[in-house]
């Protein structure tokens, strides 16, 4: 039987609230990434791993718009 490489956690959970941010606001891949590098969204999530993989989507979805309303002023 193969075994399977599990992704690192804190990365899936990037890549999982990225997918969910971005159908979430009608984003492309281009759009979100543009996005990322202006105010580091998935250096947020890698922070705050702890508390957001015991949040729930909503929640962190909630997080993540308020972070940026904060970084962009």
């Amino acid at each position: 039987m193969k075994r399977r490489k599990i992704l690192n956690p804190v990365v899936y959970l990037q890549v999982y609230y990225m997918h969910l941010y971005m159908k979430r606001h009608n984003l492309t891949i281009g759009e979100f990434l543009k996005l990322d590098k202006q105010y580091d969204i998935l250096g947020y999530l890698r922070i705050g791993y702890e508390p957001f993989h015991l949040t729930g989507e909503e929640g962190v979805l909630e997080e993540i718009d308020s972070y940026i309303k904060v970084k962009a002023k």
